[in-house]
């Protein structure tokens, strides 16, 4: 219900805030050099009737309303009522269907309402478990790694890192493969370490209930634009259901920015505060989907924290149910996307630089590799792979896919533009590499 109403002087205005604030309404006012201040208020359904009444009897007896003292209302002194819809939406207020007063508001317009990210952690809540592995070193207790993980399957499959369940730093656990593993709810399973990736620090833990166990849904990664709320959840130095929020500051951060040796790869970095334990949790967009693993920050700095995309995970468990492992091919190449910028200044520099537009450049190429043999040079630009035009590494990796020993022929550009087309063969790659 709406009121407009022009005010004479500073104490019926204020009146007017107290209506609105005493029934949790909405006020907003406007001023000018030429009117005096209007107000608009919004009363919710509770008082409609009571101000109702009062307005008619008013209307009755004089040419100009007013707002009416609660103090007036027939029905007594008015407690105060909070910001949560009624059950039944005002027709003036809301055009749309009526709901349940517990019901979360729905949010047409994908901004962050009151409950969106309670609501998120509630729907993945129950899934995400504390993880508890012993380590010794040289027969002696040292500690226990700590970390979180998910569960995703009904049959006890629990995502998590590498590095929480496999001996990572020298140490030895003296769990023999097992896994303390604890539930939100505080049932506790001994689990068993079934599948780990080193070199993208993704592991799979497996344990037996006979009792249905909750689940979590993955969502998609690839959709994830700069600046989209996500939640971290899992259990940071053992806390048990926490929660914290932030947002998408960079959907495909390189290892090579952060320092990390061999195979690039590429991670979400958020602002959540992630902290010891969290590694393994997962990231979460606001409709509760797992769009990434919480995987390390970065010390001395506040808001740098990474996590695998989700897409990547679910390739890594696609083959760790296909082969037990992650098969992947090896060219020895390094390789880097090229841009207008990129290749602006590379012919700046040498003007025999080959007249492209996009490709992959080769600065180097490893002695005795799979590209070595087959005649790679460093300066080359692969402009086609596997008989496709590709302008960037990603496309690379996706046309090898898990391809061990199958010939893919590339096009490649050289200085003065000469083209030549060569032949590869990948091999797999050393996971340590």
């Amino acid at each position: 219900m709406h009121f407009w109403r022009k005010f004479p002087n500073k104490n019926s205005l204020l009146r007017a805030v107290a209506l609105a604030t005493t029934g949790s309404g909405i006020f907003c006012y406007t001023t000018s050099s030429d009117y005096n201040t209007s107000v608009l208020v919004s009363v919710p359904s509770t008082l409609r009737d009571s101000l109702t009444w009062q307005w008619r009897t008013i209307l009755e007896n004089t040419r100009r309303p007013a707002f009416i003292p609660l103090s007036e209302s027939p029905y007594g002194i008015l407690p105060l009522f909070f910001s949560r819809p009624d059950a039944v939406p005002d027709p003036d207020l809301s055009k749309g269907p009526a709901r349940d007063a517990g019901d979360s508001p729905k949010h047409s317009c994908n901004c962050l309402g009151r409950d969106t990210i309670a609501n998120a952690a509630a729907k993945i809540g129950p899934a995400v478990v504390n993880l508890s592995v012993p380590q010794s070193f040289h027969g002696m207790t040292v500690g226990k790694s700590i970390g979180s993980g998910t569960i995703i399957d009904e049959d006890g499959t629990i995502l998590t890192c590498a590095h929480v369940v496999v001996d990572f730093q020298g140490l030895r656990s003296s769990s023999k493969g097992k896994v303390e593993v604890t539930l939100q709810d505080g049932r506790s399973f001994e689990g068993t370490v079934v599948n780990a990736d080193l070199h993208s620090d993704i592991a799979m833990v497996k344990i037996k209930s006979k009792t249905p166990l909750p689940t979590a849904k993955l969502g998609s990664s690839c959709k994830l634009r700069p600046g989209d709320w996500v939640v971290a959840m899992g259990c940071p130095l053992t806390l048990q259901n926490t929660i914290t929020a932030g947002i998408v500051s960079c959907v495909d951060r390189k290892s090579s920015d952060l320092g990390l040796e061999g195979m690039q790869r590429e991670y979400l970095q958020t602002d959540c505060a992630i902290n010891q334990g969290n590694s393994g949790g997962p990231l979460v967009n606001i409709d509760g989907e797992v769009i990434g693993v919480n995987i390390m920050k970065v010390l001395g700095a506040d808001g740098l924290n990474f996590a695998v995309p989700i897409d990547s995970v679910s390739k890594i468990i696609e083959h760790f149910k296909r082969n037990g492992r992650v098969v992947r091919p090896w060219l020895g190449l390094k390789m880097l996307d090229l841009n207008d910028m990129i290749v602006a200044h590379l012919k700046e520099r040498n003007a025999s630089f080959p007249d492209i537009r996009s490709g992959v450049l080769i600065p180097m190429v490893s002695p005795g590799s799979p590209a070595d043999r087959a005649g790679f040079r460093p300066g080359d630009v692969v402009v086609e792979f596997g008989e496709r035009p590709i302008g960037s590494i990603k496309e690379v990796i996706e046309i090898m896919g898990d391809n061990i020993g199958k010939p893919f022929k590339a096009v490649v550009k050289r200085a003065n533009n000469v083209t030549v087309t060569l032949t590869v063969m990948p091999e797999e790659a050393n996971p340590d590499m």
